[in-house]
């Protein structure tokens, strides 16, 4: 696993003939992908997904944020398609999906159920098209700059060698002010160069964890903006074997979101205000673990976050009242609790329970 091409091709294999359903992965990941609270919406979008799509199905979380109708959205890491033909219920016919995964035997299982989901939604076309690629070079597999409304990815850049070209090409299909928000795997320290010789860890995602502190580093190295936490779970690992090698570290699935800001960004403090506009979420809008907007609640929040909501698609949604003399944005501490994906998870009492290895 020395190179960026070994971990491709380990991934390719792994994904792509040694795993045959989600129950055969060693840890809870998958399991932290079932919905519960989730919207009315995302529930029915992914109960109409195909099973056989649902069966090859590898995430390790939810990444369905709000208000994606009509917009063009990007999953890193598809695999079998199945959040995508949600999203492709959810964008509605006027939106598109686009799914790029690595693995041949994904795009292949994917692409064989595109008519099958145009029909079940009804739509005089598909919306949804799969490549196959590598996330770190998106342009090669086609994908233009600022053409993309949101990017989402679900336990996949934990699989990917080179994480700043990652999330660097997702900066760059974005438009200004879109939206990077997804589901991964996180360690409660660095990763061991030991653990990152070893297939196996990589192929389970834990030898490619970041650790969560330097997510923070590293979203704000490539432009984006801080990174905002919106849910964690606990991950378990099964496998005797695999917990002797891992020793003392922890794993989390944490969900995140990162926006693409205007160049040379001015913020300033603001009482912001949500109108109640977003169908779903007419009473209060959960942004994140630390930003709760109730309807017509006037609600104070700092340069960034003004900033975010001036310019993403939220922005019909909310009545921003500028409060203070612009500035630069401030960036948070590595050490803030509101980051940290197993403080959320402890705080949320979201331990997930061991998937039966019987199940189906």
């Amino acid at each position: 696993m020395a190179t960026v091409e070994d971990v491709h091709e380990n991934v390719k294999k792994y994904y792509g003939s040694q795993l045959g359903s989600s129950c055969d992965l060693q840890t809870s990941a998958a399991s932290c992908s079932k919905p519960s609270s989730m919207p009315t919406s995302v529930r029915d979008a992914l109960s109409l997904v195909h099973p056989e799509v649902i069966k090859k199905f590898f995430g390790c979380g939810l990444p369905f944020p709000a208000k994606l109708e009509e917009c063009r959205v990007l999953d890193l890491g598809s695999g079998s398609g199945r959040d995508c033909f949600a999203f492709s219920k959810l964008v509605g016919p006027n939106g598109h999906v686009t799914g790029i995964d690595i693995t041949e035997e994904m795009i292949i299982v994917s692409q064989q159920y595109i008519q099958y989901h145009q029909e079940k939604f009804g739509y005089s076309k598909p919306n949804v098209t799969f490549l196959q690629g590598c996330m770190e070079k998106l342009r090669e597999a086609g994908l233009q700059n600022d053409s993309f409304d949101v990017v989402l990815s679900n336990c996949a850049i934990c699989l990917c060698p080179d994480k700043f070209s990652a999330l660097k090409e997702a900066y760059s299909v974005l438009k200004e002010g879109g939206e990077l928000y997804f589901s991964d795997m996180y360690a409660s320290k660095p990763v061991p160069d030991h653990m990152k010789q070893d297939p196996v860890l990589w192929g389970e995602g834990m030898a490619g964890a970041l650790c969560w502190q330097d997510l923070i580093t590293l979203a704000l190295s490539v432009g984006f903006s801080s990174p905002y936490l919106v849910s964690a779970s606990h991950i378990i690992v099964y496998n005797d074997e695999l917990r002797v090698k891992i020793g003392d570290i922890q794993f989390a699935s944490g969900t995140y979101r990162l926006f693409k800001l205007p160049k040379n960004p001015v913020c300033a403090e603001a009482e912001v205000t949500y109108k109640g506009t977003i169908e779903e979420f007419q009473d209060q809008l959960n942004f994140d673990s630390l930003h709760c907007f109730k309807k017509d609640a006037p609600n104070k929040v700092n340069g960034e976050m003004a900033l975010i909501l001036q310019s993403s698609r939220f922005s019909p949604d909310f009545k921003i009242e500028i409060r203070d003399l612009p500035n630069t944005c401030s960036r948070p501490s590595q050490q803030n609790c509101h980051l940290n994906p197993f403080l959320l998870a402890d705080k949320l009492g979201s331990s997930v329970k061991q998937c039966s290895k019987t199940c189906k």
